[in-house]
């Protein structure tokens, strides 16, 4: 199997956090007594793809996470991983660019 750049170059921290979600796939699947088998049926997935969520391999695509999610309960989450209200850095950018002061344009009176 070859493996591709960009999963070779795969930063620790993307994939210690891959991991961490394959691994609470399992727990939640485990916990809701799901077989292997009808996870990979209700998911439209084989057991091998499966497994490959469960051990959070970077290989599988966002999709099949995203429909594993779904049978789970648990994609409402989903939409939250890069909500501009969960971008801290994105707002303290933003904030920079905010002017100092806000003037008036000319011609108009206070009261306009």
């Amino acid at each position: 199997m070859r493996v591709s750049k960009s999963k070779a170059a795969l930063p620790l921290p993307v994939t210690r956090a891959l991991r961490k979600l394959g691994g609470d796939i399992s727990i939640a699947r485990r916990r809701r007594k799901i077989t292997t088998t009808l996870m990979a049926q209700r998911s439209f997935i084989d057991r091998r793809s499966l497994a490959r969520v469960e051990k959070g391999d970077p290989g599988v695509s966002m999709a099949i996470y995203a429909t594993v999610l779904f049978v789970l309960g648990m994609v409402d989450r989903l939409g939250d991983f890069a909500s501009a209200s969960n971008d801290p850095l994105g707002q303290m950018l933003a904030d920079e660019k905010l002017t100092r002061r806000v003037y008036q344009a000319r011609g108009l009176s206070s009261g306009d």
